[in-house]
């Protein structure tokens, strides 16, 4: 499929592998479209069941890179402009392509996940995790707001009281505590894991598949209008919060303490 996006298909099962592991497979531009068309390439694949989405190295996800913040100035325009597929914001067609994915999606965090790589765990069906996994959303340190229908689908996951503190305050949750609180289905040691989720993802390529579509259709069909009115919310608040002080503080504070690392 590309560089920093590996996609496999076997027996029933598609394998789409975040593959940036020296930046802990940060959301770039490049990585950001390679796993656009990966998603697409899966459900237009009648010989795909299942799609299961995972990383290389120690991390899931450190997120969203924040050097897509630098390269949009330094082009001089917004990182909306710069960060596009189609015309259209990569972030829009990523969730969008999310919220309506009619196949079976399991998440296999195999270890840190933070920002969006927690959110997105929102719209999948079924999240696996490594016991070296933890769930960061550091949004309220950035200056920025929750993001991906984190606001609407985690208080309906966790429960209100352990959502508000992972999303207004950054609560990190261990893999053990995302499990109890319903975020994650499963948790595996980490020298297991991937095989742990491919041998899952094998018996359930198995099951009657139009059975399968035909059952996330019915368990999925009157959440998407909610999801996407949530979605584009999300994105209203969040495209103000950018242009606070508050946010452009905290941006300036997270480079200069990267800079002295």
């Amino acid at each position: 499929m590309g560089k920093e996006v590996l996609y496999e298909v076997k027996e029933g099962v598609a394998t789409i592998t975040l593959n940036r592991p020296r930046v802990k497979n940060a959301f770039g531009k490049q990585l950001w479209t390679e796993l656009i068309l990966a998603l697409r390439s899966a459900v237009a694949d009648d010989n795909v069941v299942i799609c299961v989405l995972t990383g290389i190295g120690d991390y899931f996800s450190s997120g969203n890179d924040l050097k897509n913040y630098i390269e949009a100035r330094e082009r001089g325009i917004s990182t909306d402009k710069y960060l596009t597929i189609e015309d259209k914001p990569l972030l829009v067609v990523f969730v969008e392509l999310l919220i309506n994915f009619p196949k079976q999606l399991i998440a296999a965090v195999n270890g840190p996940a933070i920002g969006i790589g927690v959110t997105l765990l929102g719209l999948v069906d079924v999240v696996y995790a490594s016991d070296t996994a933890t769930f960061l959303t550091p949004f309220t340190t950035l200056g920025i707001t929750p993001e991906v229908c984190s606001s609407y689908t985690f208080p309906k996951i966790m429960g209100y009281s352990k959502a508000y503190e992972v999303l207004y305050f950054g609560r990190k949750l261990s893999a053990h505590e995302a499990k109890e609180c319903g975020l994650i289905s499963d948790v595996f040691p980490v020298g297991d894991f991937q095989r742990e989720v491919q041998a899952r993802a094998r018996r359930y390529a198995a099951l009657p598949r139009k059975t399968l579509m035909a059952a996330k259709k019915l368990c999925r069909d009157d959440e998407r209008q909610k999801l996407t009115e949530v979605f584009y919310k999300e994105l209203e608040v969040l495209a103000e919060a950018n242009k606070s002080e508050e946010s452009q503080h905290a941006l300036r504070n997270f480079f200069a303490r990267k800079s002295k690392m």
